[in-house]
């Protein structure tokens, strides 16, 4: 069975960072772009970041591009978020799940499509 788990998460003041992980198991991260999405208090799920097959595409939203570093490690099944500058608008539920290219369509294709979500990790931005 295919599962995700995303960790790093926590509690931060604004300008801080974290580093999200997000960690495949039941088939191999080599074969798949990865989408990070978050969730906010009252919000729409909205697509962060993806990163492409090879990670040499990647795709960031508007409000993050600059802030926030996505990567991956296929030989540990795992991609990863770095997030820089945190701002109080970050708070919010993140979510890894797979997306069929690194764009702005495909993760919004996934936000529609997608029932089964993962857990999450949960990050707060906060003074």
């Amino acid at each position: 069975q295919v599962q995700f788990v995303e960790s790093g998460g926590g509690l931060v003041q604004p300008g801080g960072s974290l580093k999200l992980s997000c960690a495949a198991s039941g088939f191999t991260t080599d074969r798949w772009s990865i989408g990070w999405f978050r969730q906010g208090p009252g919000k729409e799920r909205e697509g962060v970041s993806s990163i492409g097959i090879d990670g040499s595409n990647t795709y960031y939203s508007p409000s993050v591009k600059g802030r926030f570093a996505i990567a991956r490690d296929d030989a540990k099944n795992t991609v990863y978020l770095q997030m820089d500058s945190l701002r109080p608008e970050d708070t919010a539920v993140y979510f890894c799940a797979p997306v069929p290219e690194p764009t702005a369509q495909a993760m919004a294709a996934i936000i529609d499509e997608l029932d089964d979500w993962a857990q999450g990790t949960q990050v707060t931005v906060s003074s």
